[in-house]
């Protein structure tokens, strides 16, 4: 018999004193997420999904005047705790920052924000901001790199 997985618990097993203050940290960033809610103006914007647990994630991103830096980040979305905090937490990690930067940042980057041990299938709860938010940055440099090719073909 399948035992239900609660998709809401925060870690796997018994936390150390740390990593259960980390866990009101994810608790909190849950309740009351930072940078939270739906901006009509912003440079790119992707929607990310982790299929497995239903989390949904959409990320909209203003970048500075020469394109190298995120100024600001606002995301709305739905899901586990752990989804949910983690990009709460992403959010403040990623405003100002070199967009070369946050691109060579990997899944150890939000891990350590969240502070505590995660089975395999809470990671891609975890990841899901990291993964939408590269994405959004490749997709609007794509987008640059076409309008670039555009401009130099015509002349």
């Amino acid at each position: 018999m399948n035992t239900p997985i609660d998709r809401n618990s925060i870690g796997d097993g018994p936390l150390t004193p740390e990593q259960a203050m980390y866990r009101e940290n994810i608790l909190d960033h849950y309740r009351e997420p930072h940078n939270h809610g739906v901006v009509t103006t912003c440079d790119t914007q992707e929607r990310g999904l982790n299929p497995l647990c239903g989390d949904e994630i959409t990320v909209y991103l203003k970048l500075s005047k020469d394109q190298k830096k995120v100024t600001d980040i606002h995301f709305s979305g739905h899901g586990c705790a752990i989804s949910q905090a983690a990009m709460s937490m992403l959010s403040d990690e990623v405003k100002n920052k070199p967009i070369s930067k946050i691109m060579s940042w990997d899944k150890e980057k939000v891990l350590a924000l969240l502070g505590i041990p995660l089975s395999i299938v809470r990671i891609k709860c975890a990841t899901l901001s990291l993964r939408t938010v590269q994405k959004a940055l490749q997709k609007r440099a794509a987008s640059r790199e076409q309008r670039s090719e555009v401009g130099t073909n015509s002349n």
